[in-house]
């Protein structure tokens, strides 16, 4: 038997919002195989492996159309996603790595109480900058998806129906 799950299960399960997964299905990026009679959208195990490959595109800094264009085209494999994934966490561990040498530097020129140069300085603090500046990004994307989930919700509390007020 054939799982099938409706888009608020499926949002729930990948951690996207409902909104999202309607705006992917608006731009023809990511439509569900199916529907209920009421025309609610069904999604499937193949429409599930889709959405991993958009999320891990995503993931990649690609552009909803660049992820449409790849996906149409059979551009990536599944094999190329993922090492391009791993490029980017290599990369990410180099800066990391760049940072931590140059904090140890400066702080063994402070130990040994010798001068910090202009350029030890100037060096760590471009190196901060770069690794803050990736922090904040992914904050801002994780805060992003808060906001959206929180629409989801107003929009659906107020498409519930009020209890009447009694006259008083």
């Amino acid at each position: 038997m054939k799982s099938y799950w409706k888009v608020g299960d499926l949002a729930h399960l990948t951690g996207l919002t409902v909104r999202t997964l309607r705006f992917y299905d608006q731009i023809g990026l990511f439509s569900p195989s199916g529907q209920t009679e009421s025309g609610h959208r069904l999604y499937s195990e193949a429409d599930l492996s889709r959405l991993h490959q958009i999320l891990s595109l995503k993931e990649l800094g690609l552009s909803l159309e660049e992820i449409k264009s790849v996906l149409t085209g059979g551009q990536l494999s599944p094999l190329e996603i993922v090492s391009l994934q791993m490029g980017r966490i290599k990369e990410q561990i180099k800066m990391q790595q760049k940072l931590l040498e140059q904090l140890e530097h400066v702080s063994k020129l402070m130990q040994g109480q010798a001068q910090v140069t202009v350029e030890d300085f100037t060096g760590l603090l471009q190196a901060m900058k770069k690794s803050f500046e990736k922090l904040v990004i992914e904050r801002q994307t994780i805060w992003e998806r808060h906001l959206d989930q929180l629409g989801d919700f107003l929009a659906e509390e107020s498409e519930r129906p009020k209890p009447k007020e009694e006259n008083q």
